[in-house]
């Protein structure tokens, strides 16, 4: 009987470990977004978006004023997608995640690399939704700078 127990205890506290979370497959997501990006590889990039995903970016001007940039997921696709000389490198740090039902948010600060060279820095803040297929990125919200970079 104490054998059972046991193995039934050490099933129950093994188990988590098996199980890939929420968490674990947003990450993927994103993981593989930016590996698409990396590679230059469109497919793997689309994979990770929702067909109705909305790209912005926070943007400083040089007059001082701010500005909500909008860009077309398509046309990030084909600028970042597609084969480049140079790697893009966006290294992220994860953040804060937070999943309600089928809905995440996910706070990811950056530094984006062309090549070896230094590009620019800011936050990333990823919406994605629980599709059939799996977690897809809905909506991307950025900020851009040169210096004071988030760690």
């Amino acid at each position: 009987m104490k054998k059972l127990i046991l193995t039934i205890v050490m099933l129950a506290l093994a188990a988590p470990a098996f199980c890939q979370t929420d968490k674990d497959d947003i990450k993927k997501t994103i993981t593989t977004m930016f590996d698409g990006m990396r590679k230059g590889d469109s497919a793997m990039l689309h994979s990770t978006f929702h067909k109705d995903m909305v790209l912005q970016s926070v943007v400083n001007k040089k007059d001082g004023s701010t500005i909500l940039a909008s860009e077309k997921a398509d046309d990030f696709v084909k600028q970042v997608g597609t084969p480049h000389k140079d790697v893009y490198d966006e290294r992220i740090t994860w953040g804060d995640i937070k999943i309600d039902g089928d809905l995440a948010s996910v706070w990811t600060p950056y530094k984006f690399y062309v090549g070896d060279k230094f590009s620019h820095c800011g936050v990333n803040f990823f919406q994605l939704m629980k599709a059939k297929d799996g977690w897809k990125v809905i909506y991307i919200v950025d900020t851009r700078r040169k210096d004071n970079c988030p760690e």
